[in-house]
């Protein structure tokens, strides 16, 4: 039994889960769980990538430890921050976060140079005020000095598994969240580069999930006492991993991936790039096995995370099992918001900024705690619906349920107002699948599964899949009508 170590970052904490493929399926253990909590230095909002580099370096010290030898390891993250590398391969300052607001108003000043059409004619990526194009657009428009000492760009895992392994390379359905790489084209855009003004030497040769990319490097093995761990590429886009690990048997499906932020879609084998899709703001992201994910993301189960972050910051904590319990026994389906409207992106008093655009909307605002609460879920669940509508029209499939996976699907209420919106069973599980992705890539590469399907059905008999029926159909059309109204989002 080869054990096998997957390294899943997500925005708010990362961890080190350990994984064994035997014949009673696969079996994983979490070794190590660390915060992944961002830095306000000035009015900058940071990554702390050396504390993150330090935390995994934790993870191979507990192997170490364990007495287990580690035979291969893959990093998986979030999407859209990077970092810079310069002269002697030195890293040049800590990555911004993405809610960083430097960003602000770049994408609107980058379509007055170049149309929007023309950006997602070439990458089929939807727009967002965050997307590495725009922040390496503000950057080169501030005149940012890291930008002259500047000589390769990395992804935030392509970065990690530098340091691992001294070796740079981009990752596939990473470098296709950056709204610089050309699907058509196969690898980066090197006319859009040109007209931003980016080098195409920073944009290296880009590896696809599954690839050996390296192993631990000699200062790095002699610094902990282990192996020259073999380390692969692996869906290293979180949820270009998490979709890996859905469970599905039907080659047709349609998945929410559920945590901080909801992303929503299907998995297709040529991207979806036409004037509807672009229209609707959908995007193409790469998958394993050069598919592409056609999906929408979603805000997430950020807006509920930084409400119970205000609350506490005035005196009030609530556990979110407390919350959840008190959102259940709040009444039903009587206020909504937009998830995705542009004022719950940065932190903040989200409480605040419910209650204003509930004012806005000419809605009663909520004021308990678990109706809060209640109206974020009920509102996550209707916008769910919205967006599977749209997925079954951009595709021309028809599901007949969804599955959902991540962390967010231990909310047992969230999963079955879910089901209740859609009108169909949702199935939900693995909650770790992130992480299960990273592994089961490994496993293909390794050839201890022979591809995707395989490495579905083995998930899928080792993990427990929590299956939600829906009820109260009637009630929830309506609320849905209403939804429709209330944040003017045209019915599909």
């Amino acid at each position: 039994m080869a054990s096998i170590l997957a390294y899943d970052l997500g925005a708010g904490s990362g961890r080190a889960l350990l994984g064994r493929l035997t014949d009673q399926g696969i079996e994983t253990e979490e070794l190590h769980r660390f915060p992944n909590d961002p830095v306000q230095v000035g009015d900058r909002l940071h990554w702390d990538i050396l504390r993150l580099y330090h935390e995994m370096k934790q993870g191979l010290l507990k192997t170490k430890h364990r007495g287990v030898e580690v035979h291969s390891l893959g990093i998986d993250s979030w999407a859209v921050d990077f970092g810079f590398v310069g002269a002697g391969g030195e890293l040049l300052g800590n990555p911004y976060h993405y809610r960083d607001r430097h960003t602000e108003g770049a994408m609107e000043r980058l379509f007055a140079e170049i149309p929007p059409e023309d950006v997602f004619g070439r990458t089929g990526i939807q727009f967002l005020p965050f997307n590495t194009i725009f922040q390496l657009y503000a950057l080169k428009r501030a005149n940012h000095p890291v930008l002259r000492e500047t000589e390769r760009f990395l992804m935030i895992p392509d970065l990690l598994r530098y340091f691992l392994t001294g070796e740079m390379q981009s990752e596939f359905t990473n470098a296709t969240t950056t709204q610089l790489y050309n699907p058509t084209l196969g690898g980066w855009d090197k006319d859009l580069l040109a007209k931003l003004g980016l080098p195409a030497s920073w944009f290296g040769p880009i590896a696809q999930p599954g690839t050996l990319v390296g192993a631990l490097r000699p200062s790095l093995t002699e610094e902990l006492g282990v192996g020259a761990v073999p380390v692969y590429a692996v869906a290293e886009h979180d949820t270009g991993s998490a979709v890996a690990a859905v469970p599905a048997l039907d080659r047709s499906f349609a998945y929410l991936s559920c945590g901080t932020w909801s992303l929503m879609g299907t998995e297709v084998e040529r991207p979806v790039i036409d004037e509807r899709a672009r229209a609707l703001n959908f995007t193409n992201e790469g998958g394993v096995n050069g598919t592409f994910r056609l999906l929408k993301n979603i805000m997430g189960l950020w807006i509920l995370n930084e409400t119970r972050r205000a609350w506490e910051r005035a005196g009030k904590s609530y556990a979110f099992p407390e919350l959840v319990k008190l959102a259940g026994e709040a009444p039903p389906l009587a206020v909504f918001i937009e998830p995705d409207d542009e004022a719950f992106l940065h932190p903040g008093d989200m409480p605040g900024a419910i209650r204003d655009y509930c004012v806005r909307t000419g809605q009663r605002p909520p004021e308990a705690p678990g109706a809060v609460a209640r109206c974020i879920l009920e509102s996550l669940a209707l916008k769910y619906r919205y967006v599977l509508e749209l997925t079954e029209m951009l595709s021309g499939q028809s599901f007949g349920g969804l599955h959902m996976v991540g962390g967010g699907i231990q909310n047992a209420l969230l999963c079955q107002w879910s089901a209740d919106a859609i009108g169909k069973p949702v199935w939900a599980g693995p909650a770790e699948g992130s992480a299960i992705g990273n592994l089961a890539v490994q496993w293909i590469a390794r050839g201890e599964l022979s591809d995707i399907w395989e490495a579905r059905r083995v998930i899928r008999d080792s993990f427990p899949v929590a299956v939600y029926e829906p009820r109260a159909r009637e009630a929830w059309d309506d609320a849905y009508g209403r939804f429709l109204r209330v944040t003017g989002l045209p019915r599909p």
